[in-house]
């Protein structure tokens, strides 16, 4: 899907839960290096910690991302977005020493409506490493959590 098309419609709202997915540049499964991955965590925490947004649940798969969060008032979608992706590309760069682009340009949000079902989406994110065949189970996969456990 171009660009462009990701970008209609979009509205950060305080408050809003969203399910975001964000893709590696060409799907390179980086994340199946334990230490990428890793780093993918703590930014992901890093934002939350800042108190921009509260991370609901989360998986990390070898080549993307699903994240299940609510936004706080201080900074829109966009912008929480752009942190995490140069923060990351950055570490990440880092470690595996290289210049480059780490993450597509884009992102997939999807604003969650009100009947839509808080924890039943949270629970498919974390089964994606089940649905891939990645796992048996999924406490044999170390990249997630949920607020629920």
């Amino acid at each position: 899907m171009p660009r462009a098309n990701l970008l209609k419609g979009r509205v950060s709202i305080p408050g809003q839960i969203y399910h975001l997915t964000i893709c590696t540049t060409d799907r390179t499964p980086w994340f199946l290096d334990f230490r990428c991955a890793r780093i993918v965590v703590q930014g992901m925490r890093q934002i939350h910690d800042s108190h921009f947004l509260n991370s609901l649940a989360w998986v990390i798969m070898p080549d993307h991302l699903h994240w299940l969060m609510q936004l706080e008032e201080q900074k829109t979608l966009a912008e929480l977005v752009r942190l995490f992706k140069g923060g990351t590309a950055r570490e990440l760069n880092r470690y595996l020493n290289r210049q480059g682009a780490i993450w597509q340009r884009g992102y997939y949000d999807h604003a969650l409506r009100r009947e839509e079902d808080i924890k039943q989406v949270a629970r498919y994110i974390v089964a994606n490493p089940l649905r891939a065949g990645l796992v048996q189970c999924i406490e044999e996969y170390s990249h997630w959590d949920a607020i629920w456990l």
